[in-house]
């Protein structure tokens, strides 16, 4: 995995990693047990300190068969109207972070809004 010091990815990783998310019969598809991820402050601040508009977040699994959140900045892109990633691309203009965990196992096990109950029906 080629991840640096300061928590980023770059964009071929990313890519990697959205891609076996986004696979719906593959070597990993157990993705449905993860409900939420911590995001380390560091990952946020970095990000800011870019100077972005806003923050996407984008699925992805690992090497390891671990989930990842990736997180990139956006900007205002006032000519398509919509908020752009700021990728590691042609343009160099941004980083993609990883620093974080997916629960469970990484879960705050006091959280009502973690322990609520597995759905038992077809239609829940």
């Amino acid at each position: 995995m080629a991840q640096d010091q300061d928590n980023t990815i770059d964009l071929p990783t990313a890519q990697a990693w959205a891609r076996k998310w986004r696979q719906e019969e593959g070597t990993y598809n157990a993705h449905t047990d993860v409900h939420a991820f911590f995001i380390p402050l560091i990952d946020i601040n970095q990000i800011l300190a870019e100077g972005v508009d806003g923050i996407r977040a984008y699925l992805g699994v690992d090497d390891d068969n671990v989930e990842k959140l990736m997180l990139v900045g956006t900007r205002w892109n006032e000519e398509m109207q919509t908020q752009d990633d700021m990728l590691p691309d042609a343009r160099d203009v941004g980083r993609i972070y990883d620093f974080t965990q997916p629960c469970p196992p990484y879960c705050g096990y006091n959280s009502s809004l973690n322990n609520l109950p597995r759905p038992t029906g077809d239609n829940e």
